[in-house]
């Protein structure tokens, strides 16, 4: 294989990562969740905190890399040194590869606890951080659960 096509294999592979990522914000649903009755109940926060919702860990990433990584490893020497460096090679790029994917399909996540509405009851739930609906201490959100997953919005 010329290392031009080698080369378009390692730029286009990022993308089958960040293709497998869901989006973990309280504003998407699944295909499975639309049209199905949720359970709504409302709260106030309590408590937000900024986490790291760890990325995927699929052997999409360490395929990838290995095969990346044993064909540019094959182009070294010949004989029996080239099957040496092609091993090497996929060995090396599997674990690239699979710390690539979860290093792009990492996502910023908030953990917001909140104290619910006419109960004692104190929650706690994490989700997809959105710089573009940041949630603060004391607003009063909406506590929605639908098929064993629950989402916080305004």
């Amino acid at each position: 294989m010329s290392n031009k096509y080698l080369l378009w294999l390692a730029l286009l592979s990022p993308l089958l990562f960040t293709g497998c990522a869901s989006n973990l914000q309280g504003d998407v649903y699944s295909r499975e969740d639309a049209r199905q009755v949720q359970t709504v109940q409302y709260g106030t926060i309590e408590s937000v905190t900024k986490v790291v919702i760890e990325g995927t860990k699929t052997p999409i990433g360490t395929a990838a890399g290995a095969a990346v990584g044993g064909i540019a490893g094959s182009s070294v020497g010949s004989g029996k040194g080239a099957a040496v460096a092609a091993v090497i090679g996929a060995v090396a790029g599997g674990l690239a590869g699979s710390a690539a994917e979860e290093g792009l399909t990492q996502r910023q996540g908030v953990e917001l606890v909140i104290r619910l509405n006419n109960s004692d009851r104190v929650i706690s739930v994490v989700q997809q951080y959105d710089a573009k609906k940041p949630f603060n201490i004391g607003d009063r959100v909406r506590v929605l659960q639908v098929n064993g997953q629950t989402r916080i919005s305004k």
